[in-house]
């Protein structure tokens, strides 16, 4: 237990340093959530003063792109210092922000294989539920998932993942190029309904903190995040 939380403030310490460096202000915390095979880094208190700037004058979407661009350099660099430090392997990243609570989410995933594994076995009060309400709000925004899978991580974290999510017209627009723009859509979308949904939190009778989405398009999936407030 005190190896891991060792390897967690390391991990939290270096990507804190990364985020300054990039950012010109790092967050000001960074709680690390290992249960392989997935890590998941929270971030609090994320805003440089640039941003600060832009999101006053509502141009949300150029804070979202530059940041994207900045990912493109971090991730490679977080997904080594993960391998050396925690000897995790991260084969997919998922990144995603809520400007509102000047908060993000980074998440690793080893295995596709071992994240179904890990997934199925774990149980938690309303899991059923919730998963029903994930797929609902999926066949509104898109179509009901081929796969849901969800886990606790810890008593604050927990990870939704859905397989087979794309439509033959979003196909078409990543094919062509317009994978940003769909991305935004998509998130703006299921990102209003999960925070405007009173049902999530009752059925695991927890309140949710935030909420985060992103997607792999090429291999049809999406990481869920919701960061809870235990009762």
């Amino acid at each position: 237990m005190e190896q891991e939380k060792t390897v967690q403030s390391e991990l939290a310490s270096h990507v804190g340093r990364l985020l300054r460096e990039s950012f010109g202000k790092g967050p000001q915390s960074i709680f690390v959530s290992i249960h392989r095979p997935f890590i998941v880094f929270y971030m609090r208190g994320l805003l440089s003063p640039t941003e600060k700037i832009l999101l006053e004058q509502d141009q949300i979407l150029s804070v979202q792109h530059t940041r994207d661009l900045l990912m493109k350099t971090l991730i490679p660099e977080i997904k080594a210092y993960t391998s050396l430090i925690a000897g995790i392997h991260i084969q997919e990243f998922y990144y995603d922000w809520g400007l509102h609570n000047l908060s993000g989410v980074f998440v690793g995933v080893e295995s596709d294989d071992e994240s179904a594994a890990a997934i199925k076995q774990g149980e938690y009060p309303g899991k059923e539920a919730l998963q029903q309400e994930i797929e609902n709000i999926s066949h509104v925004v898109q179509k009901t998932p081929e796969e849901t899978y969800s886990c606790m991580l810890n008593d604050r974290t927990l990870l939704v993942i859905r397989n087979g999510i794309l439509i033959n017209i979003e196909k078409e627009l990543i094919r062509l190029g317009f994978e940003g723009n769909l991305k935004l859509a998509k998130r703006n979308l299921e990102k209003s309904r999960f925070h405007n949904n009173n049902h999530l939190e009752s059925v695991i009778n927890t309140k949710i903190i935030d909420a985060f989405v992103d997607w792999d398009f090429q291999l049809d999936k999406s990481v869920i995040v919701f960061v809870l407030d235990p009762i």
